[in-house]
């Protein structure tokens, strides 16, 4: 994908290499364009200076200055739409970068170019680590505003987001106004982060501060807590999708031929040769950190000598013979699900990092559009009621993470809303996975409450021609996972 602003930012531009020596990942998101915010009052009264932004731009600004689709990511998503919801990017689709301008900013606490645990405080000279400032949606927000104001942006045809993005479009509903914002599309989303939400966010820092490595956040970038930021993602998978999506895609099926290869190359090169060491490798299988000094001391002196590290439970298809020289062969203990949440877990580990992680999950749990709006009385319905854009509210029935009831009391509380449902079998994740319904809903949205830009002449992007098809995510969900 190449990133064309259509008029540069009157913002000081930040070198991504001036970033990449404390943040390895900035590299990960490709053409974005990072800019130098000024100063922030942030919602907790500290102030911020001099901090960094990431952007991309598709499509050309109209002389107006108000063709314009801000896309707003999720928890782990990236300034990069054409990795997470490339099928909806592009001329006639839902972000139609034709007759639109789509603008996507990278939120702050995540590792990809935008303000962030991994950038130096100037005040020690060290990175922040876990001495981030909190940042909330609201921040993110404001933050936003002002890149879009260095652009020459006027006012917002649309602002769309699912999950955490659907809180950044609510939010920017609510403090700019229909003067400003003049359309909305939330999906999968909430008007305030719910108490099932705020317990698994807890859940999966603690697998976090659950590893050695954690050290209060204080951790070296060569010795992160991996380990329990691969818990976490796993924890968070469980979330996104539903029971019957993990029950149809793996149910107590075996892990796929190469899966099964590369498990059965490691138990090769540390095969149990005691029944003891078979009992061990099962019972410790899948954890990463296990070493023969780490073991219990019941286990017997003989089988100390193999390592652990990474052994699989395809020891679960091996034979071992007991004392009495009857062949063991336990059954099965190594499935398809956990092969894909341990591959989840690793692929994750290598794009992200943990206190990153814990800030955004930390800013979630602040979300609450009533917080701090005395002007309706903190009341969460007075704020919903005051919303007068034209409201897109798309729910997913499937979803355990943010309910459909959720999605309901949205469209039931903003005036000028209506709620399209999606009937999916993946859960949560369905926001990032059923791309055709997602782009006919939003499309039939914009013909009809921003006719006279959806309707106008498409014009040449000029570097439409050059844009790259997007064929593996890594930001977004929509990957095979059937055969694992």
């Amino acid at each position: 994908m190449v990133s064309s602003p259509s008029r540069k930012s009157t913002l000081k531009s930040v070198d991504p290499e001036s970033l990449g020596t404390t943040n390895p990942y900035v590299k990960l998101v490709k053409s974005q364009e990072i800019v130098e915010v000024p100063e922030l009052e942030l919602d907790s009264g500290a102030v911020i200076r001099n901090f960094p932004i990431a952007y991309q731009t598709w499509g050309e600004l109209n002389e107006r200055g108000d063709n314009v689709l801000i896309v707003c990511h999720a928890l782990t998503g990236s300034s990069d739409v054409a990795d997470w919801w490339g099928p909806l990017l592009g001329p006639d689709l839902a972000f139609d970068t034709s007759r639109y301008l789509v603008v996507c900013l990278n939120s702050m606490g995540s590792p990809y170019g935008s303000f962030s645990p991994l950038n130096v405080d100037p005040d020690t000279g060290n990175v922040y680590g876990p001495e981030f400032p909190l940042c909330t949606v609201r921040d993110d927000v404001r933050a936003h505003k002002i890149v879009l104001d260095s652009l020459g942006i006027n006012s917002v045809a649309c602002v769309v987001g699912g999950s955490m993005g659907g809180m950044l479009a609510l939010e920017w509903a609510a403090i700019f106004g229909p003067e400003y914002v003049k359309n909305m599309v939330a999906l999968a989303t909430s008007a305030r982060h719910s108490a099932w939400c705020i317990s698994w966010s807890e859940a999966q820092r603690q697998s976090i501060y659950s590893d050695p490595n954690y050290l209060d956040g204080f951790y070296a970038q060569d010795k992160q807590p991996v380990v329990g930021l691969a818990a976490a993602r796993m924890s968070a998978l469980l979330t996104y999708r539903s029971r019957n999506s993990f029950e149809n895609k793996f149910s107590r099926r075996s892990p796929s031929v190469l899966h099964q290869h590369k498990s059965r190359q490691q138990i090769l090169k540390n095969k149990p040769s005691t029944l003891h060491e078979h009992n061990l490798a099962i019972h410790n299988d899948g954890h990463r950190h296990s070493n023969k000094d780490e073991r219990r001391a019941s286990v017997s002196s003989d089988s100390s000598s193999a390592s652990l590290k990474s052994v699989s439970s395809s020891t679960s298809v091996a034979s071992v013979s007991s004392k009495t020289g009857k062949n063991i062969k336990p059954a099965q203990t190594y499935f398809s699900a956990q092969s894909y949440l341990r591959y989840q877990g690793q692929k994750f580990v290598d794009r992200f990092d943990a206190n990153c992680y814990i800030s955004i999950t930390r800013k979630l749990d602040t979300h609450d559009l009533a917080r701090d709006r005395a002007d309706h009385e903190d009341n969460l319905d007075q704020v919903l009621n005051s919303l007068q854009q034209p409201t897109l509210v798309i729910g997913i029935k499937s979803d355990g993470l943010f309910t459909y009831s959720e999605q309901e009391y949205l469209a039931a509380h903003i005036p000028n809303s209506e709620l399209k449902k999606i009937e999916s079998s993946e859960g949560h994740d369905a926001f990032l996975l059923e791309f055709k319904l997602i782009n006919d809903y939003i499309t039939a949205f914009l013909r009809q409450n921003a006719p006279e830009l959806s309707n106008a002449p498409p014009r040449l992007w000029q570097d439409e021609t050059d844009r790259e098809i997007v064929k593996n995510s890594l930001f977004g969900e929509a990957e095979e996972v059937t055969n694992w």
